[in-house]
């Protein structure tokens, strides 16, 4: 979506600076404020009052109706500052909305924004509201990227009060691990704030502005890697207390009191998680700020997710059942449907009718009872036989199981029993991680949540590293004797291999391991069993291939070869 205007702040710093409208004045060249503080939303409605330099360009002559390329209808002015503007528009020819900014060709700017808009797209990842186009025709310079008709600033979103733990919880989970991402393949944000990010209807939470948006308005940073991490503290601060975690207000949300310095949420707020406070501390611990419990600072957004990583996982709150009303009979199954009824008057059950007396009724009645004597009497003859040959043959197999030592043989076969799962982390071998947050959620019984792989473009067999997968805590030595694995998807084929190793981080190298087994699967579940159980604490479930498996938004997955584990169980 498009940004709305809002009287907000967007990064904002603790430097207790004059107001926004007091330092109006203080534009750059290229109309970006010099103080952090100054880049507002105020200014995308109202302009920014400061002289014009040489970053300013007149904005195009564009009015409601006007057409992009023939296609894009232009429908209502959401942004306009600085030279540009931005629009809700409607792709006619894919009858859908979208959003697009617009800008001159000669705009200082324009060649940043092309460039960040066309490396946006390039990254596809759908985490991040998707950059569909980046033109430049008839001297107008033009983005066009989605609208999500169902999606939910987090600026609305915090209007009635903060967000529930678990809500936070997965805000910070996803935003995290989308901008790591985006960070490995060297694009930043450098505006990301309770305007950029997004929950749809279905609970993910969505980025956009990727790049864009601060090339629109000249923003850069010598570390954007800190820039954003620090960003995503402010906005966990913000979802943890409702309050903004500087000096200023800003978003619709009060600042913190002046000259107190930056306090940790759960002394704003009672009730506030421990875990989550301790993490918006860390992810904002600069300019003289501490993390709590001296845990130290987390300066880029990998760092954030691994923290989120070593958190004992929060659940999600228990489903709320109302009881359903005292079951009352409706007239209709009383009798009286057509009926007129009066209001407190007791209606009179009707006397059923007697029962069968004539002459009929009664040969009725002896057919019936002969027919239930038949029938005892053949079940009792059935069951007796039954009875004696069972009796045969347990005096021959207690003969065939008697030892020469007249001991009796017996079944040492065991049941299988569960193993519990007390612990998880992602076993990096080569390369990057995939997504180490989510490994908790492969043992929480849920099938609809659960850990997944990156898309490959070769495959099936994974090229470019041995394979990926996840290290299980048993919580002391166990005897494995099978896993049993739920997958997302299915096809081609998917190799699981069981590990036997000694530690739970990635420090045991596959070469010092003890493979337990293997099993290969085109379904979406997979049971390796081990031929001789082996006593471990640590499993490591490795795959090796995966099927190919085209674009799942529900699981911000892009096509390619890839996999997901939804559910991990044990035996012993």
């Amino acid at each position: 979506m498009a940004e709305r205007s809002t009287a907000a702040v967007d990064v904002a710093d603790n430097s207790g600076d004059e107001p926004l409208t007091a330092q109006a004045d203080q534009s750059t060249a290229d109309g970006v404020a010099k103080n952090r503080e100054q880049d507002t939303d105020i200014d995308e409605a109202q302009g920014s009052g400061g002289t014009e330099g040489p970053g300013k360009a007149s904005p195009p002559e564009l009015h409601s109706g006007h057409k992009l390329a023939r296609r894009y209808r232009l429908e209502e002015c959401v942004t306009r500052l600085d030279g540009f503007s931005s629009w809700r528009a409607v792709d006619e020819k894919l009858r859908r909305a979208v959003g697009v900014h617009i800008l001159p060709a000669d705009h200082a700017r324009a060649r940043s924004v092309l460039a960040a808009a066309r490396s946006s797209a390039l990254l596809g990842d759908p985490r991040f509201v998707q950059v569909l186009d980046a033109v430049e025709e008839n001297d107008v310079v033009y983005v066009v990227h989605e609208w999500l008709p169902d999606a939910t600033e987090l600026t609305t979103l915090l209007a009635p009060g903060p967000l529930e733990v678990y809500d936070a919880y997965q805000m910070v989970t996803q935003v995290s691990a989308a901008m790591a991402a985006a960070h490995r393949e060297g694009l930043a944000h450098l505006r990301l704030n309770p305007n950029a990010v997004l929950r749809t209807s279905t609970g993910q939470w969505r980025i956009r502005g990727l790049a864009v948006n601060a090339a629109l308005r000249g923003v850069t940073s010598e570390s954007p890697q800190r820039t954003d991490t620090e960003a995503i503290g402010a906005l966990l601060y913000a979802g943890l207390t409702q309050r903004w975690p500087y000096e200023s207000d800003a978003y619709g949300l009060s600042g913190l009191p002046k000259d107190v310095g930056l306090i940790a949420p759960d002394q704003v707020r009672a009730g506030v998680h421990r875990g989550l406070s301790e993490l918006a501390m860390r992810a904002l611990a600069n300019d003289g700020a501490t993390a709590s419990r001296h845990e130290s600072a987390c300066t880029t957004p990998e760092e954030l997710v691994k923290a989120i990583g070593e958190m004992p996982r929060i659940r999600p709150p228990e489903p709320s059942f109302t009881a359903p009303p005292d079951y009352q009979r409706t007239t209709y199954q009383q009798g009286t449907y057509g009926r007129q009824t009066h209001p407190g008057v007791t209606q009179p059950v009707p006397t059923p009718p007697p029962p069968l007396q004539s002459r009929t009724g009664k040969a009725l009645k002896w057919a019936v009872s002969a027919l239930l004597i038949a029938a005892l009497g053949l079940g009792s003859w059935q069951l007796a036989d039954a009875l004696m040959d069972q009796g045969n043959k347990s005096e021959d197999n207690n003969r065939t199981q008697t030892t020469d030592d007249g001991d009796k043989g017996s079944d040492n076969t065991k049941p299988a029993k569960p193993l519990a799962i007390t612990d998880a982390q992602e076993y990096v071998a080569e390369g990057d991680a995939q997504h180490p947050g989510d490994v908790d959620l492969t043992y929480d019984d849920s099938t609809s949540t659960g850990w997944r792989t990156n898309s490959y473009q070769d495959g099936p067999e994974i090229v470019i590293k041995p394979g990926v997968g996840i290290v299980y805590d048993l919580g002391s030595d166990q005897e494995v004797s099978a896993a049993t694995l739920s997958l997302r998807y299915g096809g081609n084929h998917t190799t699981v291999k069981l590990y036997a190793t000694d530690s739970l981080d990635s420090s045991t190298p596959l070469s010092s391991m003890k493979q337990l087994g293997e099993a290969t699967t085109n379904a979406t579940s997979a049971k390796v069993t081990v031929d001789k159980p082996v006593k471990s604490r640590y499993v490591l479930v490795w795959l090796t291939a995966m099927p190919y498996s085209g674009s799942d938004s529900t699981n911000y997955s892009q096509p390619g070869y890839k996999q997901a584990i939804t559910n991990v169980k044990f035996a012993g």
